[in-house]
């Protein structure tokens, strides 16, 4: 098995020890690292790491980092990025004064992707979701959920799970499939919401689970989208079929969203722009994660997550990108790093473990990705020589990215 070495380290950041899976509250204030470093990948995983004055005198491959910091690639848990098409004139009407749900109404929003993506075939929307992936890659994304939920019927559904798919064969990503049909109403449904739910259940998730398409299952439940009651349907039918919950929650409003979740031991609730003391009470009685979309929040012009006041009551928390055409059209986890440190006041070193490790945890993967540790998957960022840790987020524009290796090897 060929051997990497990575020598002249400024220093390695997330270099947790033993078998950490998250981190939260306080503790997310303490990075461990290791500083004058080295790490020596064999195959795919690390094997090795230490200071520069034990590193390996040899190896196949020698990539000098030139005192650059390592760092865990990003697992960005949280994306829709299979879609067609964009959605930039839904942009300018918000610009002059439109809500995200007056543009909903008047049949922009996700009924809008929803009418694109089912006019082109499954090659086209591959073809079309390709670059993107490519692009996360490039700006240090080693690990990434992907939503179906533009399709709103079966055939299209099982269209965009199809390339998901695809994309987990054909790219070095990780890569965990999400079934959201339950994303929004078909227009067709408006009159009779139950009954789209009775296809979800009764159709979709059967076809979906028989095909191994999906990891998870997800519900929008919110203000004008799935109430509790047919969300809680949802998942338990999801469950049946060995899908595990997720739930987009609490974007637009308190919608019990959280609550449901966690009753469903979902594995994460996502959004969470509103949240109070009784969603962080149950919360904390959970094994459920608190996942943050800042990207969502800076491009609608929301509220942010209370980041602070979670992490302060002792929750752990994950920032994911929300990479869709509508609300956040970018896949840059180090962009959510700066708007999670700016907006809500996320430490640096908070928001590098909600990016890496706890985004890890929200995909289920934390066993073998998302901090730099012997036995783990060698997904990386090498940086180019920065002052420190802070200035990954305080450089908000700049690309502060050398190499990117994805299971041991440059991309």
């Amino acid at each position: 098995m060929s051997k990497t070495l990575i020598k002249n380290i400024g220093s390695i950041l997330a270099a947790f020890s033993g078998d950490v899976r998250k981190v939260s509250g306080k503790k997310m204030k303490n990075l461990p690292g290791v500083d004058d470093a080295f790490v020596l990948i064999e195959g795919a995983k690390i094997r090795y790491t230490g200071q520069m004055k034990n590193a390996p005198e040899t190896a196949e491959q020698v990539i000098d980092a030139k005192r650059g910091f390592v760092l865990p690639a990003f697992c960005d848990s949280h994306t829709h990025l299979v879609y067609a098409g964009s959605r930039e004139q839904e942009f300018r009407d918000r610009v002059m004064g439109l809500s995200y749900e007056e543009i909903a109404r008047r049949g922009g929003g996700i009924l809008n992707s929803v009418k694109r993506l089912h006019k082109i075939s499954e090659q086209q929307l591959y073809e079309e979701s390709l670059p993107r992936v490519h692009e996360i890659i490039n700006q240090g994304t080693g690990a990434v959920e992907i939503k179906s939920g533009y399709g709103l019927n079966t055939a299209d559904e099982l269209k965009m799970l199809r390339v998901i798919r695809r994309l987990k064969e054909s790219t070095p990503l990780t890569v965990r499939a999400t079934f959201l049909g339950a994303h929004a109403f078909p227009a067709g449904y408006k009159n009779d919401p139950d009954s789209y739910v009775d296809l979800i259940i009764s159709e979709m998730i059967p076809v979906v689970a028989g095909e191994g398409l999906a990891d998870f299952i997800d519900v929008f439940c919110d203000r004008g989208f799935f109430t509790p009651d047919q969300t809680a349907r949802i998942l338990e039918a999801g469950m049946k079929h060995g899908l595990q919950p997720k739930i987009h929650a609490n974007e637009l409003d308190f919608s019990g969203g959280v609550q449901v979740g966690v009753q469903h031991h979902a594995l994460s609730v996502d959004h969470l722009e509103y949240v109070g003391d009784e969603e962080i009470s149950v919360l904390k009685n959970s094994n459920t994660i608190p996942v943050a979309l800042p990207g969502a929040s800076f491009f609608l012009g929301l509220p942010y997550a209370p980041a602070r006041k979670m992490m302060d009551s002792g929750l752990p928390l994950a920032i994911a990108s929300d990479f869709n055409p509508g609300s956040s059209p970018s896949g840059n986890m180090k962009l959510m790093m700066s708007l999670a440190c700016t907006h809500m006041r996320m430490l640096p070193e908070e928001a590098l473990i909600a990016s890496t490790l706890n985004g890890a945890y929200a995909m289920g993967i934390s066993d073998e990705l998302g901090s730099i540790v012997p036995g783990k998957k060698a997904n990386l960022i090498i940086t180019k020589p920065i002052p420190s840790l802070a200035y990954i987020p305080y450089a908000y524009g700049s690309d502060i990215i050398y190499k990117v290796m994805i299971e041991g090897r440059e991309v």
